[in-house]
């Protein structure tokens, strides 16, 4: 089948199923897997041209309601975190576009950045597997076992999961202002400095822009990295935000088109719709998996198949 906007022939099958193992991956971490599919697109399929970026938004758009509707229903949403990760990353994806068409159209220079994205967050999951790492987490490690064990009662007494859980898995916002956010979580208080986030949260926008991955990539291992929140808490938060952005990148890319005719910039909705729709179930599985699976699991497999694609990238560049 032939796609015209991204210039490329691919059997109709292949993107939805790619789309589908991909997602299923890497919702329990907190991303939609848009940052997994964009090498694709542009390593297997050929799709080099700037018009790949809005391409994989589209793949967001359809791709995330699935899993975050689930967050929503469960009551895991840290919807002040998810407000100010939107407000930060909104502007920074209109930056990210613009620097991408002006600086990095050159598929070259586009794969060494993407090298250089993907080998931070490669980076940034295998480090989390470290003792180091992980001695300062001993309550985030209590909370994920005190999940587990409510998980697996409701699942021997018969019970949805959902209904199953009781009302300390729902995230309850107890101060929320400029300066400060803190809520509670399975009897534990979290908290985070607004202008912090907002901060990097404007930087991540910036990345995703050029990328094409709405920034839930990056925010989520930050978020729990840095500021010390909850997985269970923060993948929710993530993928609101991805998803928003990604609409907003969308609209922006198709009216920057325009102004430059002599390159693709316009995604190509069909291709972008059939990775969505592998995504859309792929999202709703990663988030029922989230609760059974280790976090140590979710983050050495990505953070392996992350860092092997950041060395391939960086190494074509430094060969030339």
């Amino acid at each position: 089948m032939h796609f015209p906007a991204a210039g490329i022939n691919v059997s109709p099958w292949i993107p939805p199923l790619v789309s589908l193992a991909v997602a299923t991956l890497t919702t329990p971490a907190g991303v939609s897997g848009a940052f997994l599919l964009l090498p694709f697109q542009v390593s297997v399929l050929g799709f080099t041209s700037p018009a790949v970026s809005p391409t994989n938004l589209v793949y967001n758009i359809v791709a995330i309601p699935g899993g975050l509707w689930r967050y929503i229903r469960e009551g895991r949403m840290a919807w002040p975190l998810t407000w100010v990760v939107i407000a930060g990353t909104l502007p920074g994806v209109f930056a990210g576009a613009i620097i991408r068409l002006n600086y990095l159209p050159n598929p070259r220079a586009f794969k060494f950045f993407v090298g250089l994205v993907l080998l931070y967050l490669g980076g940034r999951l295998l480090y989390e597997l470290t003792g180091r790492y992980s001695r300062g987490r001993e309550r985030l490690r209590s909370l994920e076992a005190k999940f587990k064990e409510r998980m697996l009662a409701a699942r021997k007494e018969g019970k949805r999961v959902a209904a199953g859980l009781s009302g300390e898995a729902v995230v309850r916002t107890c101060t929320f202002n400029w300066k400060r956010v803190e809520y509670e979580f399975w009897g534990e208080k979290f908290s985070f400095n607004v202008p912090a986030l907002f901060l990097v949260a404007l930087v991540v926008g910036i990345v995703g822009g050029i990328y094409g991955i709405g920034g839930g990539a990056i925010i989520a291992p930050f978020c729990c990295a840095v500021f010390g929140l909850p997985a269970y808490t923060v993948a929710g938060a993530a993928l609101a935000g991805t998803f928003l952005t990604s609409i907003v990148g969308v609209v922006y890319y198709t009216i920057l088109a325009p102004f430059y005719p002599q390159m693709a910039v316009k995604p190509d909705w069909l291709l972008g719709f059939l990775f969505g729709i592998g995504g859309l179930i792929g999202t709703n599985l990663g988030a029922r998996l989230q609760k059974f699976l280790p976090e140590r699991v979710i983050r050495g497999i990505l953070g392996t198949l992350v860092l092997f694609l950041a060395l391939s990238y960086i190494y074509q560049f430094l060969r030339g």
